[in-house]
């Protein structure tokens, strides 16, 4: 009796099975899926409304539904100047995210503080209190750079080595 005839080879496997992980389908089903907390904080906001009209139409990728609740999104675009004043807010809505959670720092006030980086009440990048996934520079930045960073962002949940590791802490 040969026992190798019941064992799967490259000539006779099945050509519709796709064998993954499932954390890798589950990155892919989260990379076509973002769900956005709105959080504008300035002009940049125009911009991050803009991306979602008609004439830019988000919703061709899937990423139409912003949503009012932090409990219900797994993506929080900063789009604007973070103060001081508003820092314990974000960090606050950032908590709230279930996990996975990413973001994205939208317009050069969210990044680096922008023009207003030498003021005394705002904050020099939110990557100082929340961790930023993609960076979408400009001032603002148009609706165009806004979908190209939510791709970025997507292109990353697909290839894990691009992926940031969470700090637990």
């Amino acid at each position: 009796m040969d026992v190798t005839k019941n064992q799967p080879t490259e000539q006779n496997s099945n050509p519709n099975v796709i064998l993954a992980s499932v954390e890798k389908f589950l990155n892919i089903a989260r990379g076509n899926s973002f769900w956005p907390v709105t959080f504008g904080l300035a002009c940049c906001a125009i911009e991050m409304m803009a991306a979602g009209g008609g004439r830019y139409d988000l919703a061709r990728f899937g990423y139409e539904v912003f949503r009012p609740s932090p409990r219900q999104a797994d993506l929080m675009i900063v789009a604007g100047t973070v103060t001081n004043k508003m820092a314990p807010l974000l960090k606050r809505i950032y908590d709230q995210m279930p996990e996975p959670k990413y973001v994205i720092a939208m317009g050069s006030c969210a990044i680096s503080g922008g023009p207003f980086v030498d003021s005394y009440n705002v904050v020099r990048g939110v990557d100082q209190i929340i961790p930023v996934d993609v960076y979408v520079p400009g001032c603002p930045p148009r609706p165009e750079a806004l979908i190209y960073g939510m791709l970025q962002l997507k292109e990353k949940l697909k290839n894990p080595k691009l992926a940031r590791m969470k700090n637990n802490g």
